[in-house]
């Protein structure tokens, strides 16, 4: 079982910060819905608290605040290629050290969080915005998942 522990401190802050990036990607994808995006990201994580024992490096990621990227951005597309980045950046570094099933939980988790957000705030009649799937599928090459598929 992997862990915090497995992780030197900025390596820690890396995978933390890979689905609070994704999510910022979707919330950033689209104007509107903010407030109800930030929440369903909020709510992500307190329902994967509740399935607490599953997986270690997913108990302790979500059991730590979620971390947002205070980096400043000059514009959403510059967001969204430092969060992608650094969600690959996690990804590989998740390979090295977990197993391939934690590698994937992460996966699931992270992608899970992406397509509920961009689900939280209908935009023009849509459940789930044209830009929003975009970001989703960007999302998804990032976590090594070019089909777009959570499991």
């Amino acid at each position: 079982m992997t862990g915090k522990a497995d992780f030197t401190p900025e390596e820690w802050q890396l995978v933390l910060g890979g689905p609070t990036g994704a999510g910022m990607v979707v919330i950033t994808a689209q104007r509107g819905g903010t407030f109800r995006e930030t929440f369903s990201m909020a709510k992500a994580y307190a329902e994967a608290r509740q399935q607490h024992g599953e997986s270690q490096l997913l108990d302790e990621l979500v059991s730590t605040k979620a971390k947002m990227d205070r980096t400043r951005h000059g514009s959403p597309e510059e967001l969204k290629d430092h969060a992608l980045g650094e969600l690959r950046d996690a990804v590989g570094l998740l390979q090295q050290k977990a197993t391939s099933e934690e590698v994937e939980d992460y996966r699931g988790f992270v992608l899970g969080l992406a397509e509920r957000v961009a689900a939280a705030h209908r935009e023009g009649g849509e459940a789930v915005s044209e830009a929003e799937r975009s970001a989703i599928e960007q999302i998804a090459e990032a976590l090594g998942r070019p089909d777009g598929s959570t499991g």
